[in-house]
């Protein structure tokens, strides 16, 4: 369990904890809901309370067996606003869905208002829904990834073979790619040669070049994903900014 997920599990018994949480994360709640919605979100509308519900939701019913928390809770905010988009493009047909709805509780004074079956089957819409469009923007990234990333003579796919396992080496890693993101002139010789600058980028992070030299095409990868426009493969190794 890596130092993120450590803090989920406190919020859930801790408001103070809970309450960093949401501050450290406001901006990438933001983000996932400008994705959803497919225009800027900021914290003054609603979008932004309709996705902080979804944050806290995904805190709560957490589970930390299955997998990165950014991962779930990134879903469940998406379908919420993909919910509350579709709820006012049918203004003619409302029919209301409580936050609660995708954490399969009803307030009691609603139940006798709304019908279940309706009700139930917008949730199941909507879920398909942005799971649908999740999916397709997912395979979009991976496609745009996997032409950047074979520019650099591997593909994709290879990261599943070729990424670190080790806490140690894993850390080592994102101190390179830390290094290469925050050094303009390094990033741009790596993307001009299709190599990394071993020499200076080894006596700048502090990482030996039989790492550096490993696990080369994790390291530029990361710096490709991280520095370009890729919000939910991003998600995945987004550790490597808490480094």
């Amino acid at each position: 369990m890596n130092y993120l997920e450590q803090e989920v599990i406190a919020a859930k018994t801790d408001e103070q904890a809970l309450n960093a949480l949401v501050e450290n994360h406001k901006q990438w709640i933001l983000r996932c809901a400008s994705e959803a919605a497919h225009r800027y979100v900021t914290d003054s509308d609603d979008e932004w309370s309709v996705a902080l519900l979804a944050f806290l939701a995904a805190v709560r019913s957490y589970d930390e067996t299955k997998g990165s928390f950014r991962g779930f809770a990134g879903v469940v905010i998406r379908r919420r606003i993909v919910d509350y988009a579709r709820s006012n493009w049918n203004h003619g047909a409302e029919v209301p869905v409580t936050p609660d709805a995708f954490d399969g509780q009803l307030p009691a004074e609603d139940a006798d208002s709304v019908d279940l079956q309706v009700q139930s089957q917008v949730v199941a819409d909507s879920v398909a829904a942005a799971d649908r469009d999740l999916s397709t923007r997912t395979r979009e990234e991976i496609e745009e990834a996997q032409a950047t990333l074979q520019r650099y003579g591997f593909s994709f796919f290879d990261l599943t073979e070729c990424s670190p396992k080790a806490e140690k080496t894993k850390r080592a890693c994102a101190f390179a790619v830390l290094t290469l993101m925050g050094n303009p002139a390094m990033l741009d010789q790596l993307r001009r040669g299709r190599m990394l600058p071993m020499k200076e980028l080894s006596a700048t992070s502090g990482v030996s070049r039989k790492t550096l030299d490993r696990y080369r095409r994790y390291i530029i990868a990361a710096a490709e994903i991280l520095s370009g426009d890729y919000p939910i493969l991003s998600a995945y190794v987004d550790y490597i900014r808490k480094v």
